[in-house]
C-alpha cells in the first residue's frame, strides 16, 4: 500500500515538472530585441542575437543575403522601435524610399543595405553591384595615393 502511495506521488510529481518544463520552454515566443551580433555579410550590420542563420548566398551572384530565422516575428507588424534605434546607434540611416510595407534600406558611407521583414523570418540584403563599386572606389583610392 505504501509502495503505491509513493508511486502515486513520484508520477504526480513527473507531470507537475513536465507541465512546468513545457509551460516555460513556450513561454517566450516574440524576439526580445535586447542583443545584436553582425549580420554575417555586413558585419557592421546589427542582427538579433536569437536570430539563427538558415540561408546565405554563395558564389557569384546579384544579391548577397543571409537569411535568419526568428520566431515570433510577423512580417504584417512594423518593425520594432527598439530593433531600429539599434540600427541607428551603429551607424546605419534609414533612406526615404516608395513604401515597401515590411521592407526597409539603409545606409552607412558607401554602403547599402536592405532589410525585409517576414512572419519568422528577416533578410539582410547587400546588393553586389553596389558591393563591388565601393570596392573598385577603394582600390583606385590607393592607386592614386
Amino acid at each position: 500500500m505504501l509502495c503505491k502511495r509513493g508511486l502515486h506521488v513520484a508520477g504526480m510529481i513527473c507531470a507537475v515538472t513536465i507541465v512546468l518544463i513545457g509551460s516555460g520552454c513556450g513561454a517566450s515566443t516574440k524576439p526580445s530585441w535586447e542583443t545584436f551580433d553582425g549580420a554575417a555579410n555586413v558585419k557592421s550590420f546589427p542582427v538579433p542575437k536569437e536570430a539563427n542563420k538558415t540561408e546565405q548566398t554563395t558564389g557569384n551572384s546579384d544579391l548577397d543575403y543571409v537569411r535568419y530565422a526568428l520566431p515570433g516575428l510577423k512580417g504584417d507588424d512594423s518593425i520594432p522601435e527598439a530593433y531600429l534605434e539599434e540600427i541607428e546607434s551603429w551607424g546605419w540611416k534609414q533612406k526615404e524610399v516608395e513604401d515597401n510595407g515590411s521592407s526597409l534600406v539603409f545606409e552607412k558611407g558607401k554602403s547599402i543595405v536592405h532589410l525585409s521583414v517576414h512572419d519568422d523570418f528577416l533578410i539582410i540584403t547587400v546588393p553586389t553591384q553596389l558591393k563591388k563599386q565601393a570596392i573598385q572606389g577603394l582600390e583606385s583610392n590607393k592607386a592614386n595615393e
